[in-house]
């Protein structure tokens, strides 16, 4: 739990969860329900994928387009080859 008594999210295999991903997943309930239920893998994914922009805009952008996605239930980030880090 965080000091706010919030459960934190997991992270994923290779990459600690950022806290401002974790704020806008902990801000939508269907997306952290779907971080909750996706594989360590998947996790990793995503938090990759959103670290890897160069740009915070693009980064903020990332972040909420994951968030809309994993809302819809999916499972990894679209046209994404794959963490390197892994």
């Amino acid at each position: 739990m965080d000091r706010m008594g919030a459960t934190r999210l997991p992270g994923g295999v290779v990459h600690d969860l950022p806290a401002d991903f974790e704020e806008a997943l902990q801000a939508d309930g269907a997306a952290s329900a779907t971080w909750r239920d996706i594989t360590p893998l998947a996790r990793n994914e995503w938090i990759c994928w959103v670290e890897d922009a160069k740009k915070a805009e693009t980064r903020e952008k990332r972040i909420r387009w994951g968030c809309e996605n994993l809302s819809d239930g999916k499972r990894r980030p679209c046209c994404w080859p794959g963490c390197k880090h892994r």
